[in-house]
């Protein structure tokens, strides 16, 4: 009997050790900012946004797979990719939007991180906000990268916490299931913004050029057989499909649960992940209330590094630099780099003294999201489809549909919100 167990023990075993880029990638997606926006949508819309999460999914799936397939088989991350393929200015202005937008979520997770301690245990939300700064800035410069990785794998499970929050619920799954297939809106400038705001947190830029990078990062130097290329362009896609579907089901899990509470208790405004959380205190009880906020917490240490690191491989690749977690300053290894994370991290927290409202902060990076986007899985999928990038090793026909598709669906509201900005 014990050796069965072992064997099913050791395939486990294997089994989550191939799941790395993708899990991290699409764990970091819900990030507190995301949470927000996704219990805005619960609250103001109740069960009738749960479709956007499900159209999202394939899209989602399909364009991480194309980043991070042209990552593994390029060996360099999408900025170097692009810098080769389209005019520098081009490059500039997306990397630039990029690190904005990048910015201004780091400011609204922080900001929501240290809300979020200071309803569980009291304080100062600014201190608690510099200090989650400051704790990951130097997690990330200073943790060898093999730790840093294994860490965050950890703090995935924190997700855990929005379907657990569910699982306390009475809810009406067959009402459910209506509003997925056919929900009741009223087409208009909110819904749009809505819309924007969800798949622009949800298939974000920093997602594509993170994920691309740590294909790279983990990618042993040498030459690779057919097979061994193989091998691992499944592993992407068993990686990419479990990550994305992972952080598909917590976001619907938080629209659900949002519009479950809130929306049925009349609460219609929820401007940051905080304030939900203390919305769901009358309720849904203290357990949720705790779980919501500590949940906060766990997914902004994982998020803000992803962002923050996604912006130094953008700006890296754009500037020609070698940028990689795995350099240390100790050797006089990647300053450049390690001064964006800096920078970036350092901006998100000086943004969280600033009058702007962490509603405003929210709706403009995930604008700026949405917006910079389209552009960006245009370029993913015109080098996706080029033999002189990807060599034999170009994207399918299926993922090509899917990734366009994706482009079209994030493009269409986008435009929706433009022609009824001032309806």
């Amino acid at each position: 009997m014990t050796a069965p167990k072992t064997e099913s023990l050791d395939r486990v075993q294997r089994g989550l050790r191939q799941l790395g880029p993708g899990l991290i990638t699409g764990a970091a997606d819900d990030d507190p900012s995301g949470i927000a926006t996704y219990s805005q949508a619960g609250a103001q819309y109740g069960l009738n946004m749960l479709w956007t999460v499900v159209l999202a999914l394939p899209l989602m799936v399909a364009i991480q797979m194309v980043s991070a397939r042209i990552g593994y088989v390029t060996g360099r991350g999408l900025s170097e990719n692009m810098r080769d393929a389209y005019p520098r200015w081009v490059v500039h202005v997306c990397v630039g939007l990029l690190v904005m937008a990048n910015t201004l979520n780091l400011s609204a997770d922080i900001a929501a991180m240290g809300e979020a301690l200071r309803l569980l245990v009291g304080g100062s939300a600014h201190i608690y906000a510099v200090t989650f700064g400051l704790l990951c800035l130097v997690l990330q410069v200073f943790l060898p990268y093999e730790r840093y990785v294994r860490w965050l794998k950890w703090l995935t499970l924190s997700l855990f916490a929005y379907v657990a929050v569910v699982l306390t619920l009475h809810i009406d799954w067959l009402a459910v299931g209506r509003a997925v297939v056919w929900p009741q809106l009223t087409v208009g400038r909110e819904v749009f913004l809505v819309i924007v705001a969800v798949l622009g947190t949800t298939i974000s830029p920093y997602l594509f050029f993170w994920q691309a990078s740590q294909e790279v990062e983990d990618k042993k130097p040498g030459v690779h057989s057919a097979e061994e290329v193989r091998f691992h362009l499944r592993r992407i896609r068993t990686d990419t499909v479990i990550g994305m579907g992972f952080s598909e089901l917590v976001a619907f899990c938080i629209i659900l649960s949002t519009a479950a509470t809130l929306y049925a208790a009349g609460v219609r405004d929820v401007e940051t992940a905080a304030q939900a959380a203390e919305a769901l205190r009358p309720v849904a009880g203290d357990f949720a209330f705790l779980v919501f906020g500590l949940g906060i917490i766990g997914t902004g240490m994982l998020a803000v590094p992803v962002l923050a690191g996604s912006a130094a491989y953008a700006v890296a690749g754009a500037a020609g630099w070698h940028g990689s977690l795995s350099q240390t300053l100790r050797r006089g290894e990647g300053r450049g780099f390690y001064s964006v994370i800096a920078a970036s991290t350092v901006g998100g927290v000086i943004l969280c003294f600033t009058p702007t409202t962490a509603i405003e902060e929210l709706f403009w990076s995930a604008v700026i999201n949405g917006v910079v986007a389209v552009p960006i899985m245009a370029v993913l999928m015109r080098l996706a489809s080029r033999p002189d990038v990807m060599g034999e090793h170009v994207i399918g026909r299926r993922v090509r549909w899917l990734g366009w598709l994706a482009t079209v669906c994030m493009a269409l509201p986008v435009i929706g919100l433009a022609l009824t900005w001032k309806s």
